[in-house]
């Protein structure tokens, strides 16, 4: 029997048809599929497709933005602790200070009171994480945003399909990043989008994405123009090449189409979960979902106390149960700087574990989970013989 993984694309027959195409066509790189990839994405979303740009990955994506809304020396840029390394190394390239704030230890979001706690005179953006595809009190924490004049960056890497009252998560700020990495729910294998409320930003950033150049292509120039030199060119800012290609957007395209089948079968998968750990005494589960929202269920996480969840962890890795944690406070990271304790964030480090979750678990992969986390748990909290303490502070969560 193999490990059941934590994350696990779901790719197929659909999507080889989709690249052979593109092999067909005799062209790979930025061309027509990605337009309509871009198109597809953008209505999936709910806006125009002027204001969507794909790139060659989420982390680019975060540079790109922090490039786009002038963060530098001197400025400060608010964000989760319980966030992505590449989030705080876009602001860290800039010159800028990532300013860590706390999160909620049963949500690992935070609310806006965190956030704000920790806005000041320096503070040029903010960016936030739907962890685990929950949107969070994403509500306030825009409303917040838009009282202090600071715009807002929302890091929807793990909230591909999370909606707030009809609205996409990625849209309730002033730019929206997703991830299309092999670990996501919609994958190409690697690559990103971009969302601009403002138009005109999206459209700097298509251009910052292709090394500034003001001319999209030699070969565009030349069927425009009989007159130009369609070799020759001029760049507007001195961007990087971030752009996507045609074999990622072929993939992306067929597996948008199935992005609803694959969140519907995630969302048994967690209220299986729910179902069979919920009352487990020493456990906790994610909270519901408040009213108006809508999960990706890209996590499934579970709290126990801090002296077994690592023994946990190895436990049912070693009976073939991947499980991990993310992420990794990164007020902790040295690197970063940051002085002082956020306890939501360091008490969710040690408590949390993220368990398989992904379309392609089978429903006997699921109660295998299901049945080695209750075992392991009875196992390491035994009270007598068990170098273990048992755990008392932690009840069953009952959403």
């Amino acid at each position: 029997m193999g490990m059941i993984n934590v994350f696990q694309p779901t790719l197929g027959e659909a999507e080889l048809a989709a690249v052979r195409e593109v092999f067909a066509s005799g062209w790979l790189g930025r061309g027509p599929r990605t337009k309509v990839f871009e198109a597809d994405f953008a209505e999936h979303l709910g806006v125009g497709a002027e204001q969507v740009v794909s790139v060659s990955c989420c982390t680019e994506g975060l540079f790109l933005s922090m490039e786009l809304l002038g963060v530098g020396p001197g400025d400060e840029v608010v964000l989760p602790s319980i966030s992505f390394v590449g989030a705080a190394n876009a602001i860290a390239a800039r010159g800028a200070r990532p300013v860590f704030c706390d999160v909620d230890p049963a949500t690992l979001n935070p609310t806006a009171d965190h956030v704000a706690e920790k806005l000041g005179p320096r503070t040029k953006a903010v960016v936030v994480l739907h962890y685990g595809g929950y949107p969070g009190d994403l509500v306030a924490i825009a409303d917040l945003c838009r009282e202090r004049g600071v715009p807002l960056v929302e890091d929807s890497a793990c909230a591909v399909a999370s909606q707030v009252d009809g609205r996409a998560c990625g849209t309730l700020g002033d730019v929206g990043v997703w991830s299309f990495d092999a670990m996501k729910i919609l994958v190409t294998g690697d690559g990103g989008m971009l969302c601009f409320r403002d138009p005109e930003l999206a459209e700097r950033a298509r251009k910052l994405a292709s090394l500034g150049m003001a001319q999209s292509s030699g070969f565009a120039n030349a069927t425009a123009d009989a007159e130009a030199r369609w070799w020759e060119f001029e760049v507007t800012a001195f961007g990087r090449r971030s752009i996507s290609n045609d074999v990622a957007a072929s993939i992306g395209s067929v597996q948008l189409r199935r992005l609803p089948e694959f969140v519907r079968r995630r969302r048994e998968i967690a209220e299986r979960y729910d179902q069979g750990l919920s009352t487990v005494d020493g456990l906790r589960c994610p909270p519901p979902l408040p009213a108006g929202h809508t999960s990706s269920y890209y996590f499934y996480w579970v709290r126990m106390d801090a002296s077994v969840r690592d023994a946990m962890a190895r436990r049912l890795y070693d009976r073939g149960v991947y499980t991990t944690f993310r992420y990794a406070p990164l007020h902790l990271v040295s690197a970063y700087g940051h002085e002082g304790s956020l306890p939501g964030a360091e008490r969710a480090a040690e408590e949390t574990l993220c368990l398989p979750l992904h379309q392609a678990l089978s429903d006997s992969d699921v109660e295998t989970v299901i049945g080695e986390v209750r075992a392991g748990l009875a196992a390491l909290t035994a009270p007598s013989g068990s170098s273990v303490p048992t755990v008392s502070s932690f009840p069953a969560s009952r959403p």
